[in-house]
């Protein structure tokens, strides 16, 4: 079955936790830090963090690319997913079998909910209080650090061939406001493509490239820099940006550096 995270906890059933498998990168950080190291069993391939975790754990999978019989082997007692990660054919295979909570994170705010709501079903209520409560102190502090300062207009990309940026809709544009910028794209839905003419049209101050998904490098910046003469290019670590959870602790320091 099922479960999403918009539904109201109270009427949800009580989650058997004792074998945990994640789906998402960001929400498997995210478990490590709840202190459930016993109970989660299996992870994707592109959960790295933390990096014992990525070693040792059962492998099951890409977030898009799940390998489903070695999931139905494992025989979880719960698997957590996210709407925009993984692929929604995938997990309602699974939803089948095993019981599966689905979260859908678009802003900073969703993020923090979505915290507390897997502390909850994970029974670490506590646990999960403290880190939001830590993370809501720090963009606070941020918020007020930067409050007098001029949003400077940005694009962000996430890939390349064809070039793709971020919507308005995302927590990637919602963060990239928090750390002080101005979507230039913000008026798009979800990860519109964009072309060397609508960057140069954008007006945009600052280009940043993101590690991830797409790995941008220095190379990246000098093609671009003879394209975009009046544009400041710089590389950006695209965890700081898209993962939701207790990555975000780091956030504000890093939002500081890059300013």
């Amino acid at each position: 079955m099922i479960f999403y995270s918009t539904e109201q906890l109270a009427t949800l059933p009580s989650f058997d936790v004792s074998r945990i498998i994640s789906l998402v990168p960001s929400q498997t950080e995210l478990l490590f830090s709840l202190g459930l190291n016993e109970e989660v069993i299996g992870i994707t391939k592109f959960c790295v963090h933390p990096n014992h975790w990525h070693a040792e754990k059962i492998k099951i999978g890409g977030t898009k690319a799940l390998h489903l019989e070695k999931i139905f082997e494992l025989q979880p007692t719960l698997i957590i997913a996210n709407k925009e990660e993984n692929i929604k054919e995938q997990v309602e295979a699974l939803a089948e079998k095993f019981p599966v909570w689905v979260t859908d994170v678009a802003t900073v705010e969703d993020a923090i909910n979505m915290i507390s709501d897997i502390g909850s079903i994970t029974k670490k209520t506590e646990s999960a209080q403290i880190l939001s409560t830590e993370i809501k102190k720090l963009l606070l502090q941020w918020k007020q650090t930067i409050a007098d300062r001029k949003k400077i207009k940005a694009a962000y990309l996430i890939w390349k061939d064809p070039y793709m940026t971020i919507g308005g809709d995302t927590f990637i544009s919602n963060m990239l406001d928090l750390a002080g910028y101005r979507n230039v794209f913000a008026d798009n839905l979800r990860y519109p493509e964009v072309s060397i003419e609508d960057l140069q049209e954008s007006g945009c101050e600052k280009l940043f490239l993101s590690s991830e998904p797409y790995p941008f490098s220095e190379k990246h910046i000098a093609e671009l820099s003879t394209l975009l003469p009046e544009t400041s290019i710089h590389l950006v670590d695209g965890e700081i940006f898209s993962w939701y959870g207790s990555r975000m602790l780091k956030a504000t320091e890093y939002f500081d550096k890059i300013a």
